[in-house]
């Protein structure tokens, strides 16, 4: 990047740099004058300390350094060989040692025993040192900055006997990208990944197309988002990283859609579907989707915080799921590092392979003149259920049935339930049923093309899919060139019914 950015090439980075300082507030691009008012204020203000046990220090001499890098580790006090070792990439306006004593990262090296490299780019590289996640000549395999991350590992590796198995790397806002660039580059070298306020990999390939990244729905396919992925390393045939997603829903600088794109990206990958195979809610305003490979092993996870802003979730105090410390861009509420590290199993295990209790079996549906009447299978374990109709819930049980009542005559429901354990933590839910209530006149079929049908409210896009409201049935491309039959069995509920009305 020229030491003289142009004026666009500043706007882009500053709108990655300038989030909020606190849960809820919005973020907006500031002028150049603002940018640099901003730069100097978060770059000088103080930070809190560290109570670590290890050792931080500046590393030199780890490779040919193309992106022009500087290393940083943190090793915990009598730290033995074989190891995990994470990368953790810090933000605009910020350092390595600004993400060595706010995130959290250090208190969770010396409690499960790991190294952390902390790379830092400068206002060298980029006006406001933020990591080159949109430049195809810096985050791609074998080349800038990406290669002298890559070199830090194998450094860190060497250093202090690191398992190759197990490295890791999170990173937030353009450190997020970079950490999902990262991934994509070298699946071979990193196990798993957490992406903080980021974005997908390779989702711009130049400064210019950066923004359209941050602030838009890129309207690709999931196979064109996992086509991003298997085109940034041809040819490789081995297991993909684990995928953390970490994303406030009030973040105006990285909009939410790119948790979802995200999402989309590496479960396409993985080659799972869309659909959680659990949820539960967490402090903080933070619910978990987890997305389960076909053995039942965790691959993907998204953490959304209900009304944060820009920045990387922390939460200070001494409780075990506590950590960090807040400042700019560190928001006081959920330790995202304590449950990233329990998602990729350095506590010890293999990583939640459900986040709750299993779902129920055996649901059963019987509908008379306005209500339906629900029965399912006990779970061990389970102190109530919670009842889900048609996505939302409806009511909570503490025994294995539950009648929902005041519903439209001749209309079509689905249900599902969940399990709810003695701390509240909501299980997977369990497989969907359907029943119409007696009466009614005959169901209305509408026939438009996918763009028409989600401009009548009755079907949605995402990711530039179609599905039908209510339903979720999949329709296919969100254009006018396909059409498709929806048949309404319910307030706010379509089926597809092509040939059938």
């Amino acid at each position: 990047m020229p030491l003289r950015p142009t004026a666009a090439a500043l706007f882009t980075a500053a709108v990655l740099a300038v989030g909020t300082a606190a849960p809820g507030t919005a973020a907006a691009a500031p002028s150049t004058a603002a940018t640099a008012t901003a730069t100097a204020t978060v770059s000088t203000a103080p930070s809190a300390a560290v109570a670590a046990s290890g050792s931080f220090q500046q590393v030199t001499g780890f490779g040919t350094n193309p992106g022009n890098l500087a290393m940083y580790t943190y090793t915990p006090a009598g730290l033995p060989g074989g190891a995990p070792l994470v990368v953790a990439l810090h933000g605009c306006v910020q350092s390595a040692t600004d993400y060595y004593r706010n995130s959290g990262w250090t208190k969770f090296a010396d409690q499960y025993g790991f190294a952390v490299v902390f790379p830092q780019t400068s206002s060298v590289n980029n006006s406001l040192s933020c990591f080159s996640w949109f430049d195809a000549g810096k985050a791609a395999r074998g080349v800038g900055e990406a290669r002298s991350v890559v070199e830090m590992v194998a450094k860190a590796e060497s250093l202090y006997g690191s398992d190759a198995r197990r490295v890791f790397v999170t990173g937030l806002s353009a450190g997020g990208g970079m950490a999902a660039d990262l991934l994509a580059d070298y699946p071979d070298v990193f196990a798993g990944g957490a992406i903080d306020s980021g974005l997908p990999a390779h989702c711009a390939a130049s400064q210019a197309a950066a923004s359209g990244c941050q602030n838009s729905d890129q309207g690709l396919t999931p196979a064109q988002w996992g086509d991003k992925v298997r085109a940034a390393y041809p040819g490789y045939t081995g297991p993909w990283p684990r995928v953390a997603i970490w994303q406030g829903t009030a973040d105006t600088v990285v909009r939410p859609v790119n948790a979802t794109e995200l999402r989309d990206q590496w479960t396409n990958v993985q080659g799972i579907g869309r659909q959680p195979t659990g949820t539960r809610s967490l402090p903080g305003g933070t619910t978990q989707e987890l997305y389960a490979d076909a053995s039942g092993a965790p691959a993907v996870t998204v953490f959304t915080i209900s009304g944060m802003g820009h920045g990387l979730a922390v939460h200070p105090g001494s409780g075990a799921d506590q950590c960090g410390s807040t400042g700019a861009y560190f928001l006081d509420t959920i330790c995202s590092g304590y449950h990233t590290a329990r998602f990729w199993g350095l506590d010890g295990g293999s990583g939640p392979t459900d986040p709750g209790l299993p779902a129920p079996t055996g649901l059963t549906a019987s509908a008379t003149a306005g209500s339906i009447t629900l029965g399912w299978q006990a779970v061990s374990d389970a102190a109530s259920y919670q009842v889900f109709r048609n996505g939302g819930q409806v009511g909570t049980a503490t025994g294995t049935a539950f009648t929902d009542t005041g519903l439209a005559a001749g209309t079509t429901y689905g249900y599902t339930v969940a399990a709810v354990d003695g701390s509240g933590t909501v299980g997977a839910r369990s497989a969907a049923v359907t029943a119409t209530t007696p009466g009614g006149g005959a169901p209305q079929c509408f026939t438009a093309s996918n763009y028409d049908q989600v401009l009548a409210g009755r079907a949605t896009q995402s990711g530039g899919l179609t599905y039908a409201l209510g339903s979720g049935q999949s329709m296919g491309l969100w254009n006018t060139f396909v059409t498709h039959t929806l048949k309404q069995t319910g307030p706010g509920f379509y089926v597809l019914a092509d040939g059938q009305c």
